[in-house]
Formats: C-alpha cells, structure tokens, sequence
C-alpha cells in the first residue's frame, strides 16, 4: 500500500492534516487575546508550570530553549501537590488542554491556598471554572484537538505570555521563523517522496526506541518522542540523557540480548552541545556500534539553536505518526487512558 492507504485507512480522525497544519496553531497562539495584567512580575522569585502529559511537556520544551536566559528558577510539577517551596513569591502556570486534569485541579488549589500567582492555560474545564470563581489570570487555548497535537499551541502561548512579562525578550524572529520552517516542513514530510520521517519510521517498525538527548539542551525533545512514540505509535519507548545515563544505564548494555531487546537508538544531536557532552556521544556509540545495534540520527541545521529544538520535535511528531498508521494503529486512540479516568471517576474521595 501507499503511504496515504495507511493514512486513509488507519488515521480516521486525520491528524495527519493536523500536523501538516501545525503552523497555524503558532499564528493562534500569537494572535490570541488575554489581560495579564493581575500578574505582578517583581514579585516573581520561582516559577512552577504544573500539567501533565501533553499539557506538560511544553514546559520541558521551554526550559531547554530559554532556560539560559530566565533570571528565575523555572521547573515543571507533575503531581497532586505544589514543591513546599510554592508561596506568595511564586508564579504557578496551571496548564491543562481539557481543563478537567484532576492532578493538575489538586496542584492549582493548593498553590492558591498558598498565595502564589497563578495563570491557567486551558480550553475550558472545571480549569476555567475555578479561574473565573477565584479571579485568576486566565489564557484559553484554540478547542478541537487531542492534548498531545496541541504542542505548538502550548509552547507558544509560553513564548508569547513570558515575552509579554519581559523575561526573554522580543521573539517575532523565533515566531516568524518557526510558522515558516513548520509550514515548508509540512509540506515536505507529509509527501511520500525523500521523507525522512516516513523513511525512519518504516526503519523501526519491530523495534523498541530507546532515545538518548542531552540534559538541558534536548531533553523536552526526546522526553516529547518518547511520548509521541507511546500515545501515537503504541509501542514502548525509553528516554535518558547525556552526562546522566553515562552514571547508570550505560551498564545496561553489558548484558545486551537482541534477542530479548530488539531496539533501535536514536541520539538526539545538536552542534551547541558543551563540548564534553559531545565526547559521551562519541564514547557511548562506539560501545553501542560493538553490539551491531543501528543508531539513529536526528540532528537539526537551522541556525537558531531555539529553532533546532522546534524543529526536531516536529520531525518526531511526523516519525511518531507515521509508526502508528504503518503498524495500522489509529494514533488518536489512548484506549488505555480513557479506562484510567473512567475507573478514577468511579473512585473518588
């Protein structure tokens, strides 16, 4: 079959134009109208994004990109509860798509109760019902899509709301750049001809990812395909960065069985990194290459290093979908998930 077979057969809620249209989730984003105004910047000492999967990840994506250049501590909760350091001085990011992520309620309440400043980003929800009972600062996302394929909704709202606060200046080349490279690329990768998205997808079929990034530079990125490859692709994946697994998991592959672990690399690279981390690179795939494992690639060459980031978390998504639909696997379903929420709500306290 054609690659539009698959698409046609197996994707019946076309996220394939979804992600061929990323694009104008970054138009919306930009265009999007909210009053931040409540919030006071000077009061800011740390800044917590608390959410969950597709609305979470979009925080690891930030702070990779601009983690150099906040003066503020900035971390992701994922949890019922806020850090104990969460008080008055705190601004708190609740980010749910749905509006309805009971961990994410748990964690907004709590932060409330301690006088933080909180924003919440959301399509709707019993979110945007304690927003408006509490007068909190309230941004409201485009409805329509599954948490996951709102990525470029969320992490532009991210760059548009600190822009606005004046934390990492003015972004409208970053912007204007990435509407451009995800449009030109959608085009590219949603085309069955020199498609390295599909090209690496076919090349993984019967195997298990397990993708190495580095700390701080790419992490969000291969935390985010890690995902992508269990929501869309079905299929287990695992995720650990460079210095850290070189401390642990780097022993794992002593004992390496194909016959118990059949599994493709994918080193996620970049030109910037520090020059050490770039060393473990090499040294940790000689070591892979002696076990007749096929390391993947994936490496970006636009010229801003905060674009090279975008840049490869599209590329992921597209390989991502591209692995569901070829092993005839819808990539909207989350059957799995569904079951989940529907026993919790059975169970409530």
């Amino acid at each position: 079959m054609e690659i539009s077979d698959y698409v046609k057969n197996y994707d019946p809620q076309n996220q394939f134009d979804v992600l061929k249209n990323s694009f104008e989730q970054i138009i919306y984003a930009e265009q999007n109208k909210y009053d931040i105004t409540g919030i006071d910047k000077e009061a800011i000492k740390n800044i917590v994004l608390t959410g969950l999967g597709g609305s979470a990840i979009s925080g690891d994506v930030f702070a990779n990109m601009f983690g150099r250049k906040l003066t503020v501590p900035f971390v992701v909760n994922r949890n019922y509860t806020m850090p104990a350091f969460v008080n008055k001085s705190s601004l708190v990011i609740a980010s749910s798509y749905s509006g309805n992520t009971e961990e994410t309620l748990s964690a907004v309440k709590e932060a409330s109760g301690r006088e933080a400043q909180v924003i919440c980003v959301t399509t709707g929800g019993r979110l945007e019902e304690y927003a408006n009972e509490k007068g909190l600062t309230l941004i409201k996302l485009q409805k329509g899509f599954q948490p996951r394929f709102a990525f470029w909704l969320s992490i532009f709202t991210l760059i548009k709301f600190f822009e606005m606060l004046n934390f990492i200046g003015d972004q409208r080349n970053l912007i204007n750049n990435a509407i451009e490279l995800l449009r030109t690329k959608g085009e590219t990768l949603s085309k069955e001809e020199n498609n390295f998205a599909l090209r690496t997808a076919k090349s993984l079929i019967g195997f298990i990812p397990v993708i190495y990034s580095a700390d701080t530079y790419s992490s969000g990125a291969g935390l985010r395909l890690k995902g992508q490859f269990n929501e869309n692709s079905k299929v287990h994946a695992f995720h650990n960065v460079i210095p850290e697994m070189n401390h642990n998991e780097i022993i794992g592959w002593e004992a390496f069985e194909e016959s118990k672990f059949p599994v493709k690399l994918i080193f996620i690279t970049d030109n910037e990194y520090h020059h050490r981390i770039k060393l473990r690179f090499e040294i940790l795939k000689s070591i892979i290459q002696k076990l007749n494992i096929e390391i993947i690639n994936l490496e970006s060459h636009e010229e801003d290093f905060e674009l090279r980031i975008l840049d490869l978390i599209y590329t992921g998504d597209w390989i991502s979908y591209y692995l569901a639909v070829l092993r005839k696997h819808d990539p909207s379903e989350i059957n799995n998930i569904n079951y989940l929420k529907e026993e919790l709500a059975k169970r409530k306290t």
